[in-house]
């Protein structure tokens, strides 16, 4: 059964756990600013495209799909 941190012991409990748990935190935080910056690079590159082939221009399409590819498929 779990101790509550209404006793003495549940409170130290917890109170040792803290420093892992903001630790975890912090690590899901960074991740997620990663990925939050992943996605609005995609955004930019979705956008760079879209223009281009609206004005039919397929050397400029062709010239952003592969900057595109050598930069973010590149082992």
């Amino acid at each position: 059964m779990s101790e509550s941190t209404e006793t003495p012991r549940g409170f130290f409990r917890t109170a040792r756990a803290l420093p892992g748990l903001v630790r975890d935190l912090k690590d899901s935080v960074h991740e997620n600013r990663r990925l939050n910056r992943r996605i609005a690079e995609l955004t930019d590159v979705v956008t760079e495209l879209l223009i281009p082939v609206a004005d039919r221009d397929e050397a400029k399409v062709q010239e952003l799909l592969e900057a595109y590819r050598r930069t973010t498929l590149a082992p």
